[in-house]
């Protein structure tokens, strides 16, 4: 088996062009598994900076062939993401063998992240693991890569300073929102959506000394949300944003099937507003839009009454598939971050952390070679020994054979238990000093054999990502 793997990230692409290829990621593992006979695996990870397919492939296969494939399942990402095939190759980062291994083990590790040292990003690695589980689209070779790589992050995590920065997305997020906001301890927060964001915002806002904090999901969880993490549910959004001083979006709903109009929009029946899951019509609007946000300002400067103006709305949307209008940064009164403004603010690490954690990756990464190489050589010990084992079984009766007749031509009594076994541990004896060259010879051939084929992929993927990279030199320039 040869460990393949495409990778579109914050680093390759701008976020729009990310947040394209990747709505159609919850389905992707189980097309590519079922229509891809070489495919033995699939692991998807798609977060709010990258979107990533490990695959298990068969192998051996040639340089063509890897080129074949990866265009199989970059047209299979664009049937599902509704991108063209040739948007869907030249996204790409075409990695195989080895570097696959060391790439997911420093995204796990938060050294590919958008904010370096991100900790959010291993427990989505773990989380995509077991979404493959329940899809059935995993593999032997694809639980250990994954679990290496989950225990890989934790070394680095106690090992290292980047481990104790508690650096994370919505940490810097809450260090931009801060600078417009009151005290923390005097600041109305509300969450829009209920996953692992969601949980880390909680967390870091408690530890800033927010405790008003309130949850809306349009999805009907905020109650066990809330009541898990003791917080308040709203029913409403419009009021709640109406009272609020930070809003921290991050349900990443926008792009799924959602609902009619939970509250209706001030600019018409046909305008697009809030959304839930309660009435009878589709849509694919932002969970949050500008016609909504005026109206909830609105309530908020009846409320202040004979103040000068309500207080200032922060909006930190933390959504690949954006939550928030972007027309909402033109309400008055709102500022809204986004995750392009959190990439362009994204803080440096210091040089010496950073190579201490890769050198846990690195460190990490050979070993896993090392081990599965030498998985594929025992596979090929194994049948040999198996084979020697018949060789065995059949030396032995055959001189068991000889021996009884042997001893019935001396009017001697048959061999009993006590001969056999000796004849057999002279014969396994033998067997196996003779087979010690041929397992010699047969780990290095699989081993051989297991590396041509990767050097194969890795020539395949280098011509691939050469091509995609001239498409994308030779294409229109792309908003960063």
């Amino acid at each position: 088996m040869v460990l393949l793997s495409l990778t579109a990230s914050h680093r390759e692409l701008d976020l729009d062009a990310l947040e394209r290829l990747s709505t159609g990621s919850s389905s992707v593992g189980r097309v590519v598994v079922g229509s891809c006979g070489p495919v033995a695996g699939a692991v998807v990870i798609s977060t709010c900076n990258r979107f990533e397919l490990y695959l298990d492939v068969e192998a051996p296969l040639s340089g063509d062939a890897v080129r074949h494939a990866t265009r199989h399942v970059a047209e299979l990402v664009a049937h599902a993401s509704g991108v063209t095939g040739d948007v869907a190759a030249r996204s790409f980062t075409v990695r195989t063998g080895p570097e696959v291994t060391e790439h997911l083990f420093a995204v796990a590790s938060g050294l590919d992240a958008m904010v370096v040292g991100e900790r959010e990003i291993a427990g989505q690695v773990k989380r995509s693991l077991v979404v493959a589980r329940e899809q059935e689209t995993t593999s032997k070779t694809l639980e250990l890569l994954f679990q290496t790589a989950s225990r890989t992050s934790k070394r680095v995590g106690t090992d290292t300073e980047l481990g104790a920065a508690g650096r994370s997305v919505v940490a810097l997020a809450l260090e931009l929102a801060e600078r417009e906001l009151p005290p923390w301890d005097g600041t109305r927060a509300v969450l829009i959506g209920t996953g692992s964001y969601a949980g880390a915002s909680v967390a870091a806002l408690r530890a800033r000394g927010c405790d008003d904090i309130r949850v809306y999901s349009q999805s009907g969880r905020a109650e066990a949300f809330a009541e898990s993490h003791g917080v308040q549910p709203v029913d409403s959004l419009v009021e709640a944003l109406a009272d609020a001083d930070l809003v921290v979006s991050c349900s990443g709903a926008r792009g799924r099937a959602l609902t009619a109009q939970a509250e209706p929009s001030p600019a018409g029946p046909g305008a697009r507003g809030l959304v839930s899951e309660d009435g009878p019509e589709a849509s694919l609007g932002h969970v949050l839009d500008a016609a909504a946000l005026v109206r909830a300002r609105e309530r908020a400067a009846d409320r202040a009454g004979d103040e000068p103006e309500p207080r200032p709305l922060v909006i930190l949307d933390l959504a690949l598939h954006r939550d928030v209008d972007p027309g909402v940064a033109d309400v008055e009164g709102v500022l809204l971050f986004d995750l392009a403004t959190l990439k362009a603010h994204a803080p440096a690490v210091a040089h010496d952390v950073v190579a201490q954690a890769q050198g846990i990756v690195d460190r990490a990464a050979r070993r896993f070679e090392e081990t599965r190489l030498g998985r594929e050589a025992d596979a090929a010990v194994v049948a040999l020994l198996d084979e020697a084992e018949v060789r065995v079984v059949a030396e032995v009766a055959d001189a068991v054979m000889r021996l009884t007749a042997e001893l019935d031509a001396r009017g001697e009594p048959a061999p009993d238990e006590a001969d056999v076994e000796a004849i057999a541990r002279a014969v396994r004896k033998r067997v196996h000093a003779e087979l010690h060259d041929k397992i010699v010879a047969v780990r290095a051939r699989a081993t051989a054999e297991a590396r041509a084929a990767e050097a194969a992929l890795v020539h395949g993927a280098e011509a691939l990502t050469m091509h995609a990279s001239a498409q994308r030199d030779a294409g229109p320039s792309r908003r960063r």
